[in-house]
This record gives structure tokens, C-alpha cells and sequence, in this order.
């Protein structure tokens, strides 16, 4: 090969890497969308009422996640709840689960507390959004 054409050649492979390369960089920005991760474009608190279950499910000084509702619901003490949108408030992602107290976000690693929606531990800064809750005859009902 002469001089001219490997330096061609070489051009055209880097054109090359550098498309793969920004077609990469795209799927990854893809992943941390909210449209993506959020429950298929579902909203992050609900728009109507919604029965979660038995309000004894929920342990007294715990938590409960209902991941596929997007809810944690905490209860501090007895007869006491507190709901929160259980999507990360970074890039959607719904956690996934609850380790002493905090929620956990799967995509990220943000924590949250269960008992207040604060952030404890980034990315994620903002708190979870509070989601109005109530015991209806021993049922939960979150929105």
C-alpha cells in the first residue's frame, strides 16, 4: 500500500470509530432518560387514586416499596403513612429497592430517605416527590 492510501485508509477508520463511538454515547444518553426508565412515559405520582394494599403490609418505623405503582410508602408510627414518588428524581429510573431506609436507585445509585424523600446520596439532589396518602378501612390509598 503506498503512502497515500494508507493515510486514507486511516482516515476513513477513524470516521469510522468516531461514528460508533457517538452512536454509543447516544444509547447511553438514551438510558438515562425519564421517558425510558420511567414506567414507559408513565407520570411519577399518580393522577388519580390508586389502592395499594393492606395498610398492616407497611411495618411501623418502615417502609414499603410498591415498584409497580412508583410509590414507597413509610410509616412512622402506628396509624401513620407517608407516600413518595419512588422515581428517581435524577433520571426517572423507578428504585428498586429499600435498604435500611433508604430507597435505592438501580440505574445511578442515588439513595433516598424512605421516611422523608430526601436525597441522601447523589446524583440525585432533589427530594422524592410526597404523594397524599390514606388508610381507608385497612386499605392504602395513594393520589
Amino acid at each position: 500500500m503506498s503512502a497515500p492510501q494508507s493515510a486514507a485508509r486511516r482516515t476513513v477508520l477513524r470516521g469510522a470509530a468516531a461514528i460508533v463511538g457517538a452512536a454509543g454515547a447516544g444509547a447511553a444518553v438514551t438510558a438515562c432518560s425519564t421517558e425510558t426508565n420511567s414506567g414507559y412515559g408513565s407520570p411519577a405520582v399518580p393522577t388519580a387514586p390508586v389502592e395499594l394494599g393492606d395498610a398492616a403490609d407497611v411495618p411501623v418505623g418502615g417502609a414499603k416499596l410498591y415498584r409497580e405503582r412508583k410509590l414507597i410508602v413509610s410509616c412512622p408510627a402506628e396509624g401513620q403513612y407517608k407516600a413518595f414518588s419512588a422515581q428517581c428524581t435524577h433520571a426517572g429510573c423507578v428504585l428498586d429497592k429499600i435498604v435500611q431506609g433508604e430507597g435505592n436507585c438501580p440505574c445511578h445509585g442515588s439513595r433516598f430517605d424512605t421516611a422523608t424523600g430526601k436525597a441522601l446520596r447523589g446524583p440525585a439532589t432533589d427530594p422524592l416527590p410526597e404523594v397524599p396518602v390514606r388508610d381507608e378501612g385497612g386499605k392504602l390509598i395513594a393520589g
